[in-house]
């Protein structure tokens, strides 16, 4: 039997085209926004207190086991935070996706080589998710499409 006219390799092809149809890149650039922004806009979450003032944790944390070449802990303290929360927002609305992915994958660069070299896994898996956004932008669903911004 000729195993490229077989019918279970046609249904195979039949359902890769229905899931291609139904899973546009534009919705899975939006699933890939949410989902990363998710991640780090939760990390800066337990941060602060209140709207955006951290929290002494959060320095002691800098100070201790986030130690990064070059930046003071409680400069460095601030930027994460603020980041955690800016970027995040950013993707959520698709707003500047392409610039806000690129920040985000920084971090993630970061965190992996200075703070956690280990978890490799884990920043493998956010790298993945900013690098579709880098690539392909933010889909048709976002602030970026509205304002023209390629």
């Amino acid at each position: 039997m000729d195993i490229a006219r077989s019918p279970s390799r046609s249904l195979y092809n039949q359902l890769v085209d229905a899931a291609q149809r139904l899973l546009s890149e534009s919705l899975l650039c939006l699933v890939a926004r949410f989902g990363i922004a998710a991640v780090f806009f939760m990390s800066g979450r337990t941060k602060v207190e209140g709207f955006l003032t951290l929290t002494p944790s959060t320095f002691e944390l800098f100070r201790t086991e986030y130690v990064l070449p070059l930046i003071a802990p409680h400069i460095a303290a601030y930027l994460a935070t603020y980041a955690e929360h800016l970027f995040p927002l950013l993707l959520v609305l698709g707003l500047f996706t392409r610039g806000a992915a690129l920040a985000l994958l920084g971090m993630t660069l970061v965190i992996e080589i200075f703070v956690y070299p280990d978890a490799w896994p884990t920043h493998l898996s956010w790298a993945g998710l900013l690098l579709l956004l880098v690539a392909r932008g933010s889909g048709v669903w976002s602030l970026d499409r509205l304002a023209g911004i390629r």
